[in-house]
């Protein structure tokens, strides 16, 4: 690599965020920082800016933008501070960019990804929802600018590296893919205790370090929905062909399966650092910082069906990641929309965590025929959606 590659990171406070900044750290001879963008968190981003020098700094909110462009002058850093959506999708496409890390939780992450996309970025996408809303619409962008996409959830990018070099061929040599599902926090539980589930107790995952709501998500097992849908539209695949199967230890982060029923998955420790080196790197490797795996040191590696305890129940909701994917066009948006406010309630105490999926299942329920064209139907899709979402949660408010 002749020159620094200039990285924008978006979401950069966060979980996937700050390992990011970790793994730069390491190789300042090859990577500089030229955008951080943040929600809320004026404290560690003003911390990041001093560490790493961006160019610019970008809040989501106008109030945080100004508190931290007062503290960035007060501190004499030579940062250009911005707020708004549409400074995200300028420092997302902005020329000297080389790679953008997309982060940022939630349908928010769309806008800039689409700008990152159609201006040929090297996007490495942890922000799964700009497929699992964007869908079509989003690999079209994809394709038009020229970009590419790498995946960093761990699932998506253990499957990327069990594949073939040329996509060409990944249908005609794939039989299925198979994703591995820790099974978060209530993998053994009873069902029938899930409604006394408080929020403290499903954001304390047993394997992985996330932020509050992808915790939820992994308890509910709607994070792994979410990775399936994404699956689809990163590899091609049909929804028959995805499968997802319980490794509590996650070592196996995924595995596909040829056509000679062989099987190539990729291991390593539970650190998101991996996976965010080698979209860094790609196609090359270089460290990340995670620990090596430890064969002698590891017990035991077991998997488990969907509903090995007798309890299909307890996850009622990750079927409906291919009753979305064989439905209407624009479904996808819809449940996801549903569950950014159903999780939100639940982590403000307003709903059970078993009504999670009851509010995700009558949203799409209520609103058919979404049918979304461009990122104008797909943002008044999710308006939509949320709409209906808070409706239903009011109904059910405890």
């Amino acid at each position: 690599m002749n020159k620094k590659h200039h990285i924008t990171i978006l979401g950069s406070t966060g979980s996937i965020g700050t390992s990011t900044l970790d793994v730069l750290s390491r190789h300042p001879d090859r990577f500089a920082v030229y955008a951080l963008t943040a929600s809320s968190q004026v404290d560690l981003m003003l911390a990041q800016c001093a560490q790493f020098k961006p160019q610019v700094a970008v809040m989501a909110q106008e109030l945080s933008g100004r508190l931290l462009a007062d503290r960035i002058k007060a501190e004499g850093l030579p940062v250009q501070v911005r707020w708004g959506a549409e400074a995200l999708d300028e420092v997302a496409s902005a020329p000297p960019v080389d790679a953008v890390m997309a982060a940022i939780v939630g349908a928010a992450g769309l806008s800039p990804c689409l700008a990152a996309a159609k201006a040929g970025k090297r996007l490495l996408l942890a922000n799964k929802e700009a497929l699992v809303v964007g869908g079509d619409v989003f690999l079209s962008a994809v394709k038009q600018g020229g970009a590419v996409l790498l995946p960093i959830d761990s699932e998506h990018s253990a499957i990327f590296q069990s594949l073939p070099e040329d996509p060409a061929t990944w249908q005609n040599r794939v039989q299925k893919i198979i994703l591995t599902a820790s099974g978060g926090p209530f993998r053994g539980r009873d069902p029938a205790t899930l409604k006394d589930v408080t929020p403290e107790q499903a954001c304390a995952h047993p394997n992985w370090v996330m932020g509050r709501k992808i915790s939820v998500d992994s308890a509910t097992m709607m994070n792994k929905a979410l990775e399936v849908i994404e699956a689809r539209y990163l590899f091609g695949m049909k929804p028959a062909q995805l499968e997802v199967v319980i490794h509590p230890q996650s070592v196996i982060h995924s595995m596909v399966q040829y056509q000679d029923n062989s099987v190539v998955a990729q291991l390593g420790t539970p650190d998101m650092r991996v996976p965010i080196a080698y979209g860094l790197s790609w196609p090359e490797r270089m460290t990340s910082g995670a620990s090596a795996l430890d064969f002698h040191a590891l017990a035991a590696m077991t998997f488990e069906a969907m509903d090995d305890h007798g309890h299909p129940e307890r996850f009622p909701g990750l079927n409906l990641a291919w009753e979305t994917l064989n439905g209407a066009p624009g479904s996808c948006a819809l449940l996801n929309a549903a569950n950014e406010i159903s999780v939100e309630a639940f982590l403000n105490r307003h709903i059970r965590f078993d009504q999670i999926h009851a509010v995700n299942r009558a949203t799409l329920d209520r609103i058919t025929n979404p049918a979304p064209q461009n990122l104008e139907d797909l943002m008044d899709l999710d308006r939509r959606g949320r709409e209906a979402a808070k409706s239903i949660v009011k109904a059910l408010n405890i």
